[in-house]
């Protein structure tokens, strides 16, 4: 058992919340500076209660970016629901249409300015015949440009930041009046944990359930801290029930989500407010003092992994400071938790990673990828990377591609860097790699990177993988598609296969279903297999 287990029983994790800390980090006035609730108004107005400002219209939601935005979409939308709004798939039924919006690179931004241009012929039709529409950008973005968006062509009615969402029905009356409506206020304890989100995923397979808000890290290059703020989770009570929820209703695979996933820290349980601050892995340092007390992640994960033997339970995105032994320990221990782990290194270069704020030198993230794979045999890794930070030099890039060779990540997620306004790179450092030497590097890191993967991969061809089913292969109908305990896509054939956790009866896969398959090829992004049968992630486990 591990050691905090009698005092969670004890405590029962139904306290009342204990009265908040404002947490380490940056100061609060740095990220209400300029926000505003109305416009025009006199200022910041209550939030609404459900049913204060009921609603009759059709919403459209559209979302882009991170899975947290889509966490956001679900808690929008379970708002907007409550108030008496109807959902709608189609772009030309709607009276509202609401954004969802990324500011982590420019191309994300002007993703969403060039989808305003081509909603603007819309709202212009409309308002030559029935209700006016109306359009409002929630999110990153609506935190970061409020002003330029309200300004601009006057096209958006609303704009509301990550924290706001409860405003949304208020915003939107005022947005029937005719004027403009914003609240982009940051909150430093707003977490929606009263909130169950309306899950949107296709077949109802898997479901992602936010257990923190907000980073403290400050990395240089990252906008986060300024869009999203600072770090508070939710009462590990809340994320519970969510949880147990999801089981109940037949959901196979729970991703807990978080900008800094793994920081998480519970001050909602008295027991534990004295706690001591947790060590972090060894080499890693950070800007802001130890945090004491609360229930750290570890706890959260024992606890999550025993509602459901039969829910696998993944989490990101963590940063790789926050791996305590506990939690290498849980994951290798639990055959419900994934054997894979988010490690975003960002860099290979010690120079650079110093430049990013990132806490760590090279070696010490490589030596806690080496503890990492010798606590859980058989993980699999992915990692971010930035290609052409401020200062990146020729050598410094080599660096970052002999990182790619040496540790052989299964997946990636690689970008160029783009700079953004209120980070500490915008402030102190200057974006001199020119555009086509940061598309080159980046195309150097995405070859090495998918070289090392597919070598990584082929690694599995010939073993038997437990493959959770998620629908049709979106290449051929006689195909499924499901993904290993690597998260790594594996596409087999639709045949009848013997159910191994029943009669022996030959039966056809199903979303939701295990199965365990035999990899016969892999590529860089997939794998490729027989399946083999019907089986129950506890029955694979007991097999190993």
């Amino acid at each position: 058992m591990l050691p905090w287990g009698p005092a969670l029983r004890a405590a029962g994790l139904l306290r009342s919340a204990a009265p908040r800390r404002a947490p380490c980090g940056p100061h609060l006035p740095r990220f209400l500076r300029g926000a505003a609730a109305a416009v025009p108004g006199p200022g910041p107005q209550p939030e609404s209660q459900p049913g204060s400002f009921p609603g009759t219209g059709k919403v459209y939601l559209e979302t882009y970016g991170c899975q947290m935005n889509v966490n956001d979409t679900e808690i929008a939308w379970a708002i907007l629901q409550k108030n008496g709004y109807t959902r709608t798939k189609e772009l030309d039924e709607a009276d509202v249409i609401l954004l969802v919006t990324c500011s982590v690179r420019e191309k994300a931004e002007q993703a969403i300015w060039n989808r305003l241009q081509h909603l603007k012929a819309l709202k212009a039709q409309r308002q030559r015949g029935r209700l006016p529409l109306r359009i409002g950008i929630l999110g990153c973005m609506a935190e970061r440009l409020k002003e330029e968006i309200l300004h601009r062509e006057k096209l958006v009615d609303i704009v509301a930041g990550p924290d706001a969402y409860r405003d949304l029905p208020r915003l939107l009356a005022v947005a029937e009046s005719g004027q403009q409506a914003a609240n982009v206020l940051l909150s430093l304890d707003e977490t929606y944990a009263d909130i169950l989100p309306v899950q949107t995923s296709a077949g109802g397979t898997t479901a992602f359930v936010s257990i923190m808000r907000g980073c403290d890290n400050m990395c240089s290059y990252c906008i986060v801290p300024f869009t999203r703020g600072r770090e508070r989770s939710r009462p590990i009570a809340s994320i519970l029930q969510e949880v147990r929820m999801l089981s109940d209703q037949g959901v196979k695979e729970v991703t807990l989500l978080g900008q800094n996933v793994n920081s998480f820290r519970d001050m909602s349980v008295v027991q534990f407010q004295s706690a001591a601050a947790p060590v972090l892995s060894r080499g890693f340092s950070t800007i802001y003092k130890a945090k004491p007390g609360g229930l750290r992640f570890a706890h959260l994960l024992d606890q999550v992994s025993r509602i459901d033997p039969e829910m696998r339970i993944r989490f990101t995105s963590p940063h790789p400071k926050d791996f305590p032994d506990e939690v290498l320990q849980l994951i290798q221990e639990r055959p419900n938790i994934c054997k894979q782990l988010h490690l975003p290194a960002q860099s290979g270069s010690t120079r650079v990673l110093e430049a990013m704020r990132r806490g760590y030198t090279r070696e010490a993230y490589l030596e806690l990828v080496h503890h990492v794979r010798d606590s859980i045999p058989g993980v699999s890794l992915s990692s971010d990377f930035i290609a052409g930070f401020c200062g990146e030099t020729e050598e410094d890039h080599q660096q970052t591609v002999s990182l790619l060779q040496e540790v052989r990540y299964n997946i990636g997620f690689l970008f160029a860097y783009s700079m953004r306004q209120k980070t500490r790179a915008y402030h102190r450092l200057q974006d001199d790699v020119p555009a086509a030497i940061k598309k080159r590097r980046l195309e150097e890191l995405i070859a090495v990177f998918r070289e090392e993967a597919a070598r990584a991969n082929k690694a599995m061809v010939g073993q038997s993988q437990l493959v959770l089913v998620e629908g049709p292969s979106k290449r051929s109908a006689s195909e499924l598609c499901g993904r290993n305990d690597g998260n790594i896509k594996v596409i087999f054939p639709d045949a009848e296969i013997e159910d191994a956790a029943g009669c022996k009866a030959l039966v056809r896969a199903q979303p939701g279903d295990y199965v365990l398959v035999k990899v016969t090829s892999a590529s860089s992004q997939t794998l490729k297999g027989v399946p083999l049968c019907r089986t129950t992630l506890s029955r694979s486990a007991a097999c190993r």
